[in-house]
């Protein structure tokens, strides 16, 4: 997979991309990701990306010109640019699961007020946000979707079951885990745990996760009947 990042910051990639499950993607050859500086499509003398929006209010948008430049230069045939946004649809681990099949993702990070609504009209073929929350701009959404879409890669992970197994994979949040001792202060592992019963197993697990779900996260549950047209 191929991935290039359009940002104003490129010097924030440089840590989170360089370590772990995303290095290592990188270092196989499952991952080719290039960070681009959106200034560098910006020809006047100052290099300005940004504008005053016309009608007036505060702040300053990302200008047209070097955005389109930018796209039109890195894109080609299957490119899927993708625009990470408040305003965009909220991203999830479906959502993950679909970009991970595409062969070139081309992501554009905002900042300041947004973007030209040109550039959406346009340029635009998704728009994303990681939560309903205020970020100084959009490389660290950027980050975060790049994590999950990389280690749904073929080869990424040691263990193909780790991301089949993943909270939200299944519409439910991850049953608990337990690790040695089976007693840690007083507390112990639940017995079916250590029993060798593979069924009685994955039954309690199945359990443990729509009791964890319906407790934590009910919304979850209402997403996977209302898309299973369970009513």
């Amino acid at each position: 997979m191929k991935i290039d990042v359009l940002t104003l910051f490129p010097a924030m990639f440089a840590g989170p991309l360089d370590e772990s499950i995303i290095k290592r993607a990188r270092e196989a050859g499952r991952l080719d990701l290039a960070i681009h500086n959106l200034r560098d499509y910006a020809h006047d003398r100052h290099r300005t990306v940004d504008d005053r929006p016309f009608g007036g209010g505060p702040g300053m948008l990302l200008k047209p010109e070097p955005i389109f430049e930018a796209v039109e230069s890195l894109a080609r045939e299957g490119t899927r640019v993708i625009l990470l946004s408040p305003a965009g649809r909220p991203f999830s681990q479906a959502i993950a699961h679909e970009l991970a099949g595409i062969e070139h993702l081309l992501m554009v990070s905002g900042h300041y007020e947004g973007f030209d609504e040109r550039v959406r009209e346009q340029l635009a073929d998704d728009e994303l946000s990681i939560g309903d929350y205020v970020l100084t701009n959009g490389a660290l959404p950027v980050m975060v979707i790049i994590d999950a879409v990389t280690r749904l890669l073929p080869g990424v992970l040691g263990d193909e079951d780790s991301a089949r197994d993943d909270s939200f994979s299944h519409g439910l949040l991850e049953y608990p885990q337990y690790t040695r001792p089976a007693e840690f202060r007083g507390a112990k592992v639940p017995e079916v745990l250590l029993s060798g019963n593979h069924a009685e197993i994955a039954r309690w697990r199945t359990e443990q996760a729509q009791l964890r779900t319906r407790e934590r996260r009910p919304d979850l549950l209402k997403q996977t009947f209302y898309e299973s047209g369970i009513t």
